[in-house]
């Protein structure tokens, strides 16, 4: 009679080895769209500023046509993902929706109320509320988190400046501004909570028609004109959808799953000065001599923020595979 394996000879699933980390390639891929969708929304302020059609309406419609353009490949091709996202991923992607308009709605309108620098000096604070947000939530960013994003900032204020005016209107438009970097953040954060499950088409489908209809009631309360303009108009609402929304907005959707909303906020910084470097050579206007000094002062905050992320990585596999490892198994009784 064949004796019964001992214990220790079972194999068990409990010591199965831990998962391995991401492969690098994977991580080369995301930081390789994250510089694409950063050249992206850097073309979205000349746009803006070549395009003759009110701010809010231009909001409206590169929304609206990036739906036009994700409604087919999302119903026919993604349907399936689109109906498996569950409930709360639906909600959340809603929520998404609207802090984008918000952030639009809010943004656009100081504009015209407070000076361009210290409009964009005060909305680029995204990524320092992207960080006091997680740290309210619970999560313990790491050192060189806070001093990453901090620094990055502060190469946006070089090339910017900041002139807090004491004019009523001034101040108002300045308080418009920085909650539109607060809802910027709120949108990264829920963009990088739904990613967890859902797929960027499906994600940035339900986003981004949200937004549309948010914007859309918007633009009817403030009675901005939402046609009328001419063919050159709409082909520059239609490149600032493809660059801006599409290529920009759409793939740090699809990275802030693997680089996570810390990183991705503040590369988003590197808009600014991709911007002047943009305006320069399309609309000839010569980029201020701090240009090149705060895009390696905001690259370094960047490379501060990825550094902290690298160390942190170790753990969080750890944590995963712990989380899928399955119950030891008990020994057998007698």
């Amino acid at each position: 009679m064949t004796a019964p394996r001992s214990a220790a000879a079972r194999p068990t699933a409990a010591v199965a080895p831990p998962a391995p980390a991401p492969a690098a390639p994977g991580r080369t891929l995301d930081f390789t769209l994250l510089a694409v969708a950063i050249a992206g929304v850097s073309m979205s302020a000349p746009l803006i500023a070549a395009t003759a059609a009110p701010a809010l309406a231009i909001a409206f419609w590169r929304n609206a046509m990036a739906v036009g353009v994700l409604s087919p490949v999302a119903l026919w091709r993604h349907r399936a993902e689109l109906r498996g996202m569950g409930r709360r991923a639906l909600l959340l992607s809603v929520a998404a929706g609207v802090v984008l308009a918000l952030h639009f709605g809010l943004w656009l309108p100081s504009l015209g109320m407070t000076s361009v620098a210290t409009s964009t000096a005060l909305v680029t604070t995204t990524p320092m509320w992207t960080t006091v947000i997680l740290r309210l939530r619970g999560h313990r960013p790491p050192g060189l988190v806070w001093a990453g994003t901090s620094l990055a900032v502060v190469g946006v204020l070089i090339l910017t400046g900041i002139d807090l005016s004491t004019d009523t209107r001034a101040l108002a438009g300045d308080a418009l501004a920085l909650a539109a970097g607060m809802a910027a953040a709120g949108y990264m954060l829920l963009g990088s909570e739904v990613r967890r499950t859902a797929s960027t088409t499906a994600y940035t489908f339900v986003c981004y028609s949200t937004t549309a209809v948010a914007l859309l009631g918007a633009c009817l309360v403030a009675g901005s004109s939402l046609g009328g303009y001419d063919g050159e108009t709409w082909l520059k609402i239609a490149a600032l959808t493809v660059v801006a929304q599409l290529l920009g907005h759409s793939l740090f959707n699809r990275v802030v799953r693997g680089l996570g909303p810390s990183t991705v906020s503040t590369a988003i910084l590197l808009e600014t000065p991709g911007a002047a470097l943009i305006a320069a050579v399309w609309l000839g206007q010569t980029p201020p001599a701090a240009a090149y000094p705060a895009l390696a002062v905001i690259l370094a905050g960047l490379a501060l923020v990825i550094l902290a992320d690298r160390r942190a990585e170790p753990g969080r596999a750890r944590q995963a595979a712990a989380a899928e490892q399955p119950a030891a198994v008990p020994p057998d009784a007698g």
